[in-house]
């Protein structure tokens, strides 16, 4: 009985020394990791470049015939996942425009007052405005841009949009504004692109002129 116990207790501590060895890390090893499955994603990762198909095949549960850690794209040169821009060319979006280049500054400021919006006042573009103006203003602007948004309540200043000094505006200067912010507006370069900035300057047109 006692034979019996000990060779329970050593078959545990060898189990327990393997798993214990197995989650060891290092360089490209993960180590042992429980349902990898949720852990690496089936998308293309830029930041790395496994090129094994068999690399871990063995816990793949896709049925698709290659390795969970296989992640590089068979239709570019040497599989890469991520190319670069061919040189000296710059982006353009959907619609090929180029980025927008006015500087950030008073002057800058200036001469969007001469830009164009590309989109008409079509009910289309007016409610797609309407539905980023609500999501991306509405919290500081106010509902009807009167400047009365929650966010109002806890930092006056907020710009009211109908207000006598602002109503009078180009649809380029509200581009330009949505573009790097100005006074308490931080910068929404980021957070809305070119085109979603032009339907809310022709939305915040219609709201001023109601």
């Amino acid at each position: 009985m006692r034979q019996m116990r000990f060779i329970q207790l050593g078959f545990a501590i060898i189990l327990a020394a393997t798993l214990l060895a197995g989650c060891k890390a290092g360089g490209d090893n993960p180590g042992r990791e429980y349902a990898p499955n949720m852990y690496h994603s089936v998308a293309y990762e830029p930041l790395t470049q496994i090129k094994d198909k068999e690399a871990g095949k063995w816990v793949n549960s896709l049925d698709n015939g290659r390795g969970e850690y296989y992640n590089s794209n068979d239709y570019n040169p040497y599989g890469m996942n991520m190319r670069l821009p061919v040189p000296n060319t710059v982006r353009r979006n959907a619609n090929g425009w180029l980025p927008y280049r006015g500087a950030n500054d008073t002057t800058g400021l200036r001469l969007a007052d001469k830009l164009v919006n590309p989109f008409e006042a079509t009910p289309a573009i007016l409610t797609q405005g309407k539905m980023l103006y609500e999501i991306n203003c509405k919290h500081c602007h106010g509902a009807k841009g009167g400047g009365d948004g929650k966010v109002a309540d806890k930092y006056p200043g907020v710009a009211n949009l109908t207000g006598d000094a602002i109503k009078g505006v180009s649809e380029g200067h509200i581009f330009h504004v949505i573009t790097y912010g100005k006074g308490l507006m931080g910068s929404h370069g980021s957070q809305v692109n070119d085109e979603e900035r032009w339907k809310i300057a022709k939305y915040v047109k219609q709201l001023q002129s109601n």
